[in-house]
């Protein structure tokens, strides 16, 4: 599926789709239309059934609808097929819509992991940097040198404190994102999912 087409894909299912109130149970409830099963997932995994991967406009309408819910929230995935399959596969759907989402949140933890690991290096060089560009405009060079002295001392300050630019970076806006994501990957890797046929016309079907 080219990029063209698959945003074709995600526009006309957001166009289409019904997000449904939140039922008895709590839940929020992500509605996705599809012609037939197979089109939920990447025609060009060999993977088996329950292994396969989301195709792509399927995954971000899934994702897209999550977001917009409350953080958090419980969810439920209603896969609409307009072709009915030959036997039940609400099981082998919710097997592979799962592990998807748990191999994705998995993903997400390697690079958080990765980023704290990255911010901890570089608060370490940021402090060395720092440290030294402070003890060197304190001790080493004279408060009367004139202008030109003053700069080279103001500048060694702010050096210092743009060496520590990166870890700030990543300890106060950084990791949020990638642990938000992390946190609706675990919830989409956990919710119920059901597939029902739909008869009649699919408007907006993958």
């Amino acid at each position: 599926m080219t990029e063209g087409t698959t945003t074709k894909h995600i526009e006309a299912i957001h166009a289409a789709a019904v997000s449904a109130p939140v039922a008895r149970d709590g839940r929020h409830h992500i509605e996705l239309k599809v012609r037939n099963i197979n089109a939920l997932f990447n025609s060009l995994d060999p993977a088996p059934f329950r292994e396969k991967d989301l195709d792509a406009a399927a995954e971000a309408f899934i994702v897209g609808w999550a977001e917009e819910y409350p953080f958090g929230t419980p969810l439920s995935l209603r896969v609409h097929v307009q072709e009915a399959p030959i036997e039940e596969v609400t099981p082998m759907v919710r097997d592979a819509v799962h592990n998807y989402f748990a191999y994705r949140g998995g993903i997400v933890k390697m690079e958080l992991r990765r980023l704290m690991k990255q911010g901890r290096v570089s608060l370490l060089i940021g402090i060395a940097f720092l440290s030294t560009c402070l003890f060197v405009k304190a001790y080493l060079l004279p408060d009367t040198g004139g202008p030109a002295m003053e700069v080279l001392r103001e500048s060694l300050a702010i050096a210092g404190w743009v060496a520590m630019w990166e870890p700030m970076q990543i300890y106060l806006y950084g990791w949020w994102p990638l642990r938000r994501r992390g946190s609706l990957f675990a919830n989409l890797g956990r919710m119920p999912v059901e597939v029902v046929v739909t008869k009649g016309n699919v408007v907006a079907a993958l």
